[in-house]
């Protein structure tokens, strides 16, 4: 199962007592990948939804998360189901604002070999992550 604070934690270098038993567990692929996108950052204030230019630079990390880069800011959504995401599907997404993705949109994945409907993915809220200024 998936464990934001584990990977947050990763992320940041930080050390933390585990909280549960399952933390202590080795990462996934896809959260390793999402610790090291996310190394030197923190996390800000979660937001319904997000300033978009298109969709091309929203990726999908394996049953982890999807991202999305604006400027220096990392945006992450961790989604309500994150074993659906997988990056070897096309993700279809039905906005209802043709700037922001929020977390009522909709996101299909097609099947990139068959083209059939091979599943949903659900949106939590935003989190964004800056890089934390050095001071000198």
């Amino acid at each position: 199962m998936f464990k934001p604070l584990a990977i947050a934690t990763a992320a940041l270098g930080l050390l933390a007592a585990p909280v549960q038993a399952d933390e202590t567990e080795e990462m996934t692929r896809g959260e390793a990948e999402l610790a090291k996108l996310l190394e030197g950052r923190v996390a800000g204030e979660p937001r319904n939804c997000i300033r978009t230019i298109g969709s091309r630079n929203i990726n999908q990390i394996d049953g982890t998360a999807l991202t999305y880069r604006d400027g220096d800011t990392i945006w992450v959504n961790y989604t309500r189901n994150p074993e659906s995401i997988d990056e070897s599907e096309v993700m279809v997404i039905k906005r209802f604002s043709a700037t922001s993705l929020c977390r009522t949109d909709q996101i299909e994945l097609v099947s990139r070999t068959g083209g059939f409907l091979s599943g949903v993915i659900f949106l939590d809220e935003f989190i964004p992550y800056a890089k934390v200024d050095a001071e000198g």
